[in-house]
């Protein structure tokens, strides 16, 4: 009996030992497609989502750790088709979920309920693949005509050189930068959060994902050589926010007037009607942050 006991206890010592990967359905429309299966088991997503936290406090409470990733029915029969798995079975959706915890887009389960979960996972799906197209965007773009260079690569380069003079020029404070560039097939867009350091002579804290993805987007939008805009907040305790733009232009980031910035702060966007200004705000032109380099 006592080795029976042994066994068992230290098999669930081993259990703790192994992580888990949970597929989850965030979109209702995502849901009610998997519902179109017999083994399913669900018809309702909010009862889903609940049962969905239930488990997830469980495998916490056990020592176990749990991703949680992103759950695409339309890729799910591609994968049964591909391997070809039925794909009303229960089997064949586990067998989906571990290729996920290797391919997929996912986060580590913390403690958070799942209505701040969700959108956490949506948005990093999001930047999984804003990050993934402005790759494949910089790898197609080619070579220079003039000196042969490659123009992903060097874009890149000059994209990083950009972000650290951006940062740098901002001064002391929190500062929340964004970039936006459009394509022939979605809008690209980068958000970027930096620190100034207490020493003056130091560089700014940038997140390392977070500052691969923003030089990632800037690059394609250089290298694209099309229209885009990018914009600095900074935010420093005891004064004015202020507030400084850039716009894309064949190629290179050139700094927009004080006059610039403002009208585009002020004017909404889907109307074009103009805005009241945001009060505290001090709207200030760009700086020189870009060295275009020889590339036409």
């Amino acid at each position: 009996m006592r080795g029976s006991n042994d066994s068992t206890s230290r098999r669930r010592k081993l259990r703790r030992e192994i992580p888990g990967t949970i597929g989850l359905l965030a979109d209702a429309g995502d849901f009610a497609a998997m519902c179109d299966y017999r083994s399913f088991g669900f018809d309702d997503h909010r009862d889903y989502l609940r049962h969905i936290d239930d488990l997830l406090r469980s495998l916490a409470a056990q020592g176990i750790h749990t991703t949680v990733a992103l759950f695409d029915p339309e890729e799910y029969a591609e994968y049964c088709a591909e391997h070809g798995l039925d794909a009303d079975t229960a089997e064949a959706r586990t067998r989906y979920t571990a290729e996920l915890a290797c391919t997929g887009t996912g986060l580590p389960y913390t403690g958070r309920p799942i209505e701040e979960l969700v959108p956490l996972l949506v948005d990093e799906a999001v930047r999984q693949a804003t990050w993934e197209y402005a790759t494949t965007l910089l790898a197609d773009v080619g070579n220079c005509a003039d000196c042969g260079e490659d123009i992903g690569r060097a874009s890149f380069e000059r994209a990083a050189d950009a972000l650290e003079r951006l940062v740098a020029g901002a001064g002391p404070g929190h500062h929340h930068v964004v970039c936006s560039i459009p394509s022939e097939a979605e809008q690209l867009l980068a958000v970027l959060h930096a620190e100034a350091a207490p020493d003056p002579d130091s560089p700014p804290r940038i997140e390392g994902r977070e500052g691969l993805d923003f030089v990632t987007v800037l690059a394609a939008g250089l290298a694209l050589g099309g229209p885009g805009g990018l914009v600095l907040r900074s935010t420093t305790e005891g004064d004015r926010d202020r507030v400084h733009g850039w716009r894309l232009d064949r190629g290179r980031l050139v700094p927009l007037s004080a006059a610039a910035v403002f009208n585009a702060y002020c004017t909404d966007a889907d109307t074009g009607e103009p805005v009241a200004p945001e009060p505290g705000v001090e709207y200030c032109p760009g700086y020189e942050v870009d060295d275009p380099g020889p590339h036409h």
